[in-house]
């Protein structure tokens, strides 16, 4: 029976080659960094309003912590203002 392969095969094999990783803990670890990136502005804006927030953070820091935080992103979005930010949190 052949071995089943993905398209992130080359990757998680040298996960597995150059750290302690067992190729299932490779494979989750590519999973979830590919989830990471796939995450859109928006929902990025959003979930880090909530972890802020949750944190104790008020909205006046919390958005300009975001503002600073966007360029940094793999792909960085285009520059969004405070008030951009906040209508994607509140519509």
């Amino acid at each position: 029976m052949l071995e089943r392969r993905t398209s992130h095969d080359d990757l998680i094999d040298h996960l597995v080659r150059s750290t302690a990783l067992r190729r299932g803990e490779a494979a989750r670890v590519v999973l979830d960094v590919l989830a990471f990136f796939d995450e859109t502005t928006e929902e990025f804006v959003r979930r880090r309003h909530r972890e802020l927030q949750a944190g104790g953070g008020v909205n006046t820091e919390i958005f300009e912590r975001i503002a600073a935080e966007l360029p940094h992103r793999a792909v960085a979005p285009p520059e969004l203002s405070l008030r951009q930010l906040r209508r994607i949190v509140y519509g």
